[in-house]
């Protein structure tokens, strides 16, 4: 039997993440799953309901379940899944043989810039689905059973692209791939179950620098709409020591 890497990048909601899956998608050697668990979460454990989320019958809704997907479809070829650790947190610490089964990827966005955007789409958001927290105590779990997983952060990503993602894949032991940085597929069609959560990414050629006026623009925007909803401001309070922890980490 072969067992093919599985490569998990654990993010956060509007953390770019599916920017960075659109550029692992591009590659062309890995077989990409959007967001496997979140039918665990959503689904099966129906914590809460996810708007603009069309949910596929065919696909296994259980941590088990999904696990079990996952190992099948690495017998085959490569695996990346993108995905978020307050779906599968704590559940995935306890689980060591597929935790042993995974090479881990995080990726963090300062979450003045996250927040808002995800208030965005789902005004009823918890302070859990921010994400941030799980991350860090899903990384420190893993720390703790050996070297620290790669960290990228999508700020630097969206600076140099080809320079953060070039050295991730090194980390990893993925080869360098050029073409990955300009998207020429289709969007793919798994991304239509959430469609809603993607906006122009679906649409894009590549990924813009961020602007140093954007930058300045996202605190606007965050303390103006703060004053509206003021428990924001206590969910990035909250958030932001462990985004800070996470960054420390920052393939570079």
């Amino acid at each position: 039997m072969t067992h093919h890497p599985i490569i998990a990048m654990w993010s956060h909601p509007r953390s770019m993440s599916t920017a960075v899956e659109r550029i692992m998608r591009e590659r062309g050697d890995l077989d990409c799953l959007h967001e496997p668990f979140m039918y665990d979460y959503y689904v099966h454990r129906r914590v809460r309901t996810m708007p603009h989320f069309d949910v596929q019958p065919d696909h296994p809704v259980s941590y088990g379940a999904i696990r079990e997907m996952l190992l099948e479809r690495a017998e085959r070829q490569p695996v990346f899944i993108k995905d978020m650790s307050y779906y599968v947190m704590p559940q995935i610490t306890a689980d060591r043989d597929f935790a042993a089964r995974l090479t881990n990827v995080f990726l963090v966005r300062d979450p003045v810039a996250s927040i808002p955007s995800y208030y965005k789409l789902d005004p009823d958001l918890t302070l859990e689905e921010i994400g941030l927290e799980a991350q860090a105590r899903h990384f420190d779990a893993l720390a703790g059973e050996g070297a620290p997983p790669a960290v990228i952060v999508s700020e630097d990503v969206r600076a140099d692209p080809e320079g953060v993602m070039g050295a991730l894949w090194r980390r990893i032991g993925l080869p360098h791939v050029a073409a990955a940085f300009d998207w020429q597929n289709e969007a793919p069609k798994d991304w239509a179950q959430v469609g809603g959560w993607h906006g122009d990414v679906s649409s894009a050629k590549g990924i813009r620098p961020l602007t140093p006026e954007e930058r300045a623009a996202q605190q606007q925007s965050f303390d103006a709409l703060a004053e509206e909803v003021p428990y924001l401001q206590g969910f990035l309070d909250h958030h932001r020591p462990f985004y800070a922890h996470l960054a420390a980490h920052a393939v570079r």
